[in-house]
């Protein structure tokens, strides 16, 4: 069995669905287009200048893998990818980590302003290490609802279930 994923000090196991022996990729707690995910090296370090180049050319062909999938699977025409190299950058959890996020040319919520994704990105990560210490676990009895991304109003931290559960539907496209 694998040993817990961490992203810094938050275990991620369970909202995993790709990984390499050096790299994985989550489903985002509160993402802001509908396929949002994070590709992250193993080894929680700060900056990408900590990484060896081993981990970085494995987390950067992860990246890759990882879009082309997500692309496809929510309807992509192309993606934005994004890392914030330090708390300077805007980077909130102190572990190196990229951004996918798929993006459509018509009905993307960001597609008349394609850059306002970006202040968007930065604003939703203001709450996220209180946001992750959070995350409910649902009940069994819970009824799914349509995903909320950073564009919609009153937007909550997903539950660990509906990150499970999308994170099993793309780990299918991996195997």
């Amino acid at each position: 069995m694998s040993p817990p994923l961490l992203f810094s000090t938050i275990e991620v196991t369970r909202q995993a669905f790709y990984r390499t022996a050096l790299s994985y990729a989550i489903v985002n707690l509160k993402p802001i287009v509908p396929g949002h995910v994070l590709v992250i090296p193993n080894r929680p370090v700060p900056r990408l200048t900590d990484l060896t180049t081993a981990e970085l050319t494995s987390l950067i062909a992860s990246v890759q893998n990882v879009g082309r999938v997500v692309e496809r699977a929510y309807g992509g025409d192309a993606l934005t990818v994004a890392c914030q190299d330090g708390k300077a950058a805007g980077q909130s959890i102190p572990h190196v980590h990229f951004h996918i996020m798929p993006r459509k040319y018509h009905g993307d919520y960001f597609s008349q302003r394609m850059d306002d994704i970006y202040p968007a990105l930065e604003q939703s990560k203001a709450d996220l290490p209180r946001d992750f210490q959070n995350i409910k676990v649902s009940s069994t009895t819970v009824q799914h609802h349509q995903l909320k991304v950073d564009a919609d109003e009153d937007r909550l931290p997903r539950t660990l279930e509906d990150m499970e559960q999308e994170a099993t539907w793309l780990r299918g496209f991996f195997t």
